[in-house]
């Protein structure tokens, strides 16, 4: 095998890699992305589930000075 095709070898490899690198990454983010909306998710019906269980909870404060 002669140098040059060797190098245009070597070459496509590395920008094979790269590309691959860079999916993963996208792929990472998007994952990372996905997991935040969904904890957040679960807190807020969280709320909502303990509000629902016992709505008078919390709406009124008796004061007596």
């Amino acid at each position: 095998m002669d140098i040059p095709a060797l190098s245009v070898m070597l070459s496509q490899s590395k920008v094979q890699q790269q590309a691959s690198l860079s999916v993963m990454q996208m792929a990472i983010g998007v994952a990372a992305d996905q997991g935040q909306a969904l904890t957040e998710q679960i807190n807020e019906s969280t709320k909502s589930v303990e509000l629902a269980a016992q709505p008078h909870l919390g709406a009124n404060v008796d004061i007596s000075v």
